[in-house]
């Protein structure tokens, strides 16, 4: 006896597969939830390691810029506080006080009439190293500097000295 059911086409059997529920599913479903292989696990590695060497020196590079543009914020304050200083007292520390007399009342060298703080805190340079005062300067009356992130004198990029006279 020919039903509607025996007369449906028949399906190939490489377009259902069996499912838990004892359900099929199109072949094509089946696939699509297989995951992925090894080559197109290793093509997206090897993506995303093309795209880190690319980026990660840019990225590198903007950390040294801005070090370097937070040592120059540093030495324009420190530099303000020594003009303030400088209104209240006179003169500019002494090489021997330093920067530590805007800190701390300097109690060697000709001793400021009008002394009051000036900073909380003496700053680091953003390498660590404390910042180079010199009264008096080289390039100007007073100069103060940071030697940059190798800590010495001269250099080039982000080793350069940068100063006050900048």
């Amino acid at each position: 006896m020919n039903t509607p059911a025996n007369l449906a086409p028949a399906l190939d059997p490489l377009d259902r597969l069996p499912t838990d529920n004892g359900r099929q599913k199109p072949l094509r479903l089946a696939r699509l939830e297989r995951g992925f292989t090894l080559i197109e696990l290793m093509v997206v590695l090897v993506i995303i390691g093309v795209l880190a060497a690319l980026i990660v020196p840019n990225v590198m590079e903007r950390a040294d810029d801005a070090r370097i543009t937070a040592a120059r914020t540093d030495v324009n304050n420190l530099v303000q506080a020594l003009k303030l200083y400088r209104l209240d007292n006179q003169r500019y520390p002494s090489a021997e006080q330093g920067l530590q007399a805007l800190v701390v009342r300097p109690t060697s060298g000709p001793e400021p009439a009008n002394w009051k703080p000036y900073l909380d805190k003496l700053p680091s340079d953003p390498w660590g190293h404390p910042y180079v005062y010199l009264n008096p300067g080289i390039k100007g009356e007073i100069d103060v500097m940071s030697y940059g992130a190798d800590g010495q004198s001269g250099g080039q990029g982000k080793d350069a000295d940068i100063g006050s006279w900048q």
